[in-house]
């Protein structure tokens, strides 16, 4: 049986406590199991056991030169369910000084910030299977600038994207 999706992920923190208050405020994820030096988070709404955990290094540990001068992870990408959603996360990770882009890939809608320790993640509503049209594939090929009010007006602020979905080739 082939992989089904993304369990969780684990990310190496400065300081696990200024982490964990960074993803329960900017996307409302709640501690599930936390000891010494770790915690384990879940997003609202989530099966999982976990969705995140977190491991302490240290004060001292170097940024990640994944991308600069090393191999290595980009980005983590969390799907919300509607671009109300997506918009109420794009102000508070504007707010939480967070934020560093937003765009339209044509099928996915996307913003991308990064956590208290430089680490790279997006968030991101995918146009639903039944609302995707020759014009809307064919933009894949190019990247633009989110114009997150033309998508609401266009999709609908609460139309439930396509989670789970598989985008034809």
């Amino acid at each position: 049986m082939p992989v089904q999706r993304l369990n969780h992920a684990v990310l190496y923190v400065r300081d696990v406590e200024r982490s964990v208050a960074f993803y329960r405020e900017a996307l409302g994820f709640e501690v599930v199991m936390s000891m010494r030096g770790a915690a384990f988070l879940q997003a609202p709404g989530s099966t999982n056991d976990h969705d995140l955990g977190l491991f302490e290094i240290g004060a001292n540990a170097a940024p990640s030169p994944a991308g600069r001068t090393a191999v290595g992870l980009y980005h983590l990408a969390w799907e919300v369910d509607t671009l109300d959603e997506l918009e109420r996360v794009a102000v508070k990770l504007t707010e939480l000084g967070a934020m560093v882009g937003a765009s339209d890939h044509g099928t996915t809608k996307a913003v991308y910030a990064r956590d208290p320790d430089g680490l790279e993640f997006e968030v991101s509503w995918l146009v639903p299977a039944s609302l995707l049209t020759e014009e809307i594939l064919a933009s894949r090929a190019g990247i633009r600038p989110l114009d997150l009010n033309a998508d609401k007006e266009r999709f609908g602020g609460q139309t439930r994207g396509g989670v789970g979905v598989s985008i034809p080739v």
